[in-house]
């Protein structure tokens, strides 16, 4: 089947038109990203209306494309930003003027897709993995403990640690007390997803052209990690646009991901991480051409 998923986070606004066969993505047609910043100013409870005009801009372009791709069905999720914001139906009205009905995921929903993603495009053994998903506005965490699967979503993004002026204690007691439940299960091997992690694979290859094929599996060591916050803790904001691999419209929030990414490694005592292509939206795929609600995915927890 072919489908259109569209993610609408915190920081950027996707697209993702995709053929699915037995749950597995098995074809992108087409993929698209926006930096559409639709969390700023997220510590004020509130979507700005600027920051919603220019999300609901890139969604009407996405609905002309998935027109013109003969789509067979179209989901679109919103994370974070709009789950947590006062008036998220400003928003989801917006959004429907757009002709687009968005489903909103709760924090475990949107730990359980990005964990469907990864099993959908990773070869990993299920027994002591951890999937972690560090967005803009929130970091999930997927585990298996047992014959339970438990997903949990923690307000320490890239974006809100940014604007809120986070440091590394502050962030470390958002993520300790979940982060000491995943210890319980004896982890063994950490995935991660997300455009923090990406981009961490993306600036240690100096990929001048981001290339999708070279950053899907990569293996970032956590020396790796800590150089990455070295290098990006002595630039300023214009020398960080200009490093390779980092998107400049990141270059803002980029540290303070990777610094998310480096206490969570140090914390599971993991020295390396993998990192995946497939993510939330792999999961959106595969359930939408499963027929299944999202709502009605089974979340453990």
């Amino acid at each position: 089947m072919r489908v259109a998923v569209i993610d609408i986070g915190t920081n950027s606004t996707r697209l993702l038109v995709a053929e699915v066969r037995r749950e597995k993505v098995e074809r992108v047609i087409h993929f698209d990203l926006v930096t559409t910043r639709l969390g700023e100013g997220i510590g004020s409870g509130y979507l700005q209306a600027r920051a919603i005009t220019r999300t609901c801009e890139t969604l009407k372009r996405y609905l002309e494309c998935i027109r013109s791709l003969e789509v067979e069905r179209t989901v679109a999720a919103a994370t974070s930003a709009v789950r947590d914001a006062r008036n998220r139906q400003d928003f989801l009205q917006a959004a429907r003027r757009t002709g687009l009905e968005v489903t909103v995921l709760s924090g475990e929903e949107e730990a359980y897709l990005s964990y469907l993603g990864v099993r959908g495009g990773l070869e990993v053994d299920a027994k002591g993995l951890v999937v972690m998903d560090v967005g803009g506005g929130s970091t999930e965490f997927i585990w298996q403990q047992e014959d339970t699967l438990f997903c949990r979503s923690v307000k320490a993004g890239a974006v809100r640690m940014t604007e809120g002026g986070h440091d590394d204690a502050a962030i470390s007691r958002l993520l300790s007390p979940t982060l000491a439940r995943i210890r319980l299960s004896s982890p063994r091997h950490l995935v991660g997803v997300g455009g923090t992690v990406t981009t961490c694979a993306a600036m240690v290859q100096k990929l001048e052209v981001y290339d999708p094929g070279r950053v899907h599996g990569f293996v970032l060591s956590r020396a790796d990690v800590e150089n990455l916050v070295d290098i990006l803790s002595r630039c300023t904001l214009e020398e960080r646009r200009r490093l390779p691999g980092l998107q400049p419209e990141r270059a803002d929030i980029i540290t303070a991901g990777v610094r998310i990414v480096r206490l969570v490694m140090l914390e599971l005592g993991m020295p390396s991480l993998q990192v995946s292509e497939a993510d939330i939206m792999y999961g959106l795929a595969i359930q939408a051409a499963s027929g299944v609600e999202i709502k009605s995915a089974v979340i453990y927890q």
